[in-house]
């Protein structure tokens, strides 16, 4: 759901407990409603139909104008057709000038052990972060919003509205920081083996096994050469990451003549990592929406003459790196949130 390591907390309710902070999730503008699970089947008991308890996806003003030029009218408009990540239908709730995104849910399937299952299936766990990250994008394109994390649920309707009247001030101040910017990621790569693809070839009809003439003077041989290949590749691997580190500065240097705010993921690794080489910079830009197509400028070729370094810019997303409102005091009465997060989805996401 874009995916950076660690990423910094999204608007976190009072009283919620959580594991580690998903990745960002991929840039995607397909809004379509993403069916229910095959694994929630409806119940013939009509009290169990009952139980369902409110999914929130993201939190905007519930009136007045924001940073796209239009009001907090217009969540409703975004949230027009679309379905949650069970198929209800998505609406606000709204609290003291503000509203959020909601869609009901089974609260069997997010509760402790409908969660982990939902966590451990690949294919599930995508399906509700793309639901997630849909919602949230189709809400950004009409007004601006704090995105909440990835399975942020309460028990009703009550607890929600509690919840932004308890948060108003923090979430208003956020609001107020984010209203006319967009997210931009930028990962560096380094690829020590591309770079090798690029050294010098053999002379054609000599063998590896034959000494040079060079060799020959200097009493070289197989062993020898072998150990000028091993020193040739280390000093390929090091120069390689020379290079990389010094493309991540320049990206910094640029960026930051641009962007708001900066914040530093964790470098994705294994699965995570999408494509060839090492990720050695994932890094988020807070960027004024006035001035994207002068960022990707800025970014974009930053690495096409530097061999095995990669520079990969995504976005605009809405800022979900940028979300995170002040620590706040953990209520010690009842749960009024559970919370869910996960290292990433299909991309990075």
């Amino acid at each position: 759901m874009p995916i950076p390591g660690t990423e910094p907390e999204a608007p976190t309710p009072a009283g919620t407990e959580h594991t580690e902070h998903p990745q960002r999730p991929e840039q995607s503008r397909s809004l379509t409603p993403t069916a229910p699970s095959a694994q929630e089947k409806p119940s013939a008991d009509a009290e169990q139909q009952r139980e369902r308890v409110c999914y929130v996806f993201a939190v905007g003003r519930a009136g007045g104008p924001n940073g796209h030029g239009a009001t907090g009218g217009d969540l409703e408009a975004a949230a027009a057709g679309l379905c949650g990540p069970s198929g209800a239908p998505v609406r606000t709730v709204d609290g003291p000038g503000l509203s959020a995104l909601v869609s009901d849910v089974p609260a069997g399937l997010y509760d402790e052990s409908g969660l982990k299952a939902q966590l451990e299936d690949l294919e599930r766990l995508e399906a509700l972060a793309r639901c997630h990250h849909s919602v949230v994008a189709a809400a950004y394109e009409h007004a601006t919003v704090l995105p909440m994390r990835l399975a942020t649920v309460y028990l009703d309707d009550s607890r929600v509205m509690a919840m932004l009247e308890q948060r108003q001030g923090e979430f208003d101040a956020l609001l107020s920081r984010l209203e006319g910017h967009v997210e931009w990621g930028v990962k560096v790569y380094a690829d020590p083996r591309e770079a090798a693809v690029g050294s010098a070839p053999q002379p054609s009809g000599q063998s590896s096994a034959q000494p040079s003439d060079g060799a020959a003077r200097t009493g070289g041989g197989p062993g020898r050469a072998y150990l000028r290949r091993r020193q040739q590749q280390r000093s390929t691997h090091r120069d390689t990451y020379r290079a990389a580190g010094a493309v991540a500065e320049r990206v910094t240097a640029l960026a930051g003549g641009i962007a708001a705010a900066k914040v530093a993921h964790r470098p994705q690794q294994g699965e995570l990592a999408a494509g060839p080489g090492e990720n050695i910079a994932n890094d988020a830009y807070l960027v004024p929406e006035d001035r994207s197509e002068d960022f990707r400028a800025a970014i974009s070729g930053l690495a096409e003459d530097v061999p095995g370094v990669r520079v990969e810019l995504t976005g605009p997303w809405a800022p979900y790196s940028f979300a995170t409102p002040p620590s706040a005091a953990r209520e010690p009465q009842e749960r009024q949130a559970r919370q869910v997060q996960y290292a990433g989805t299909a991309d990075d996401v």
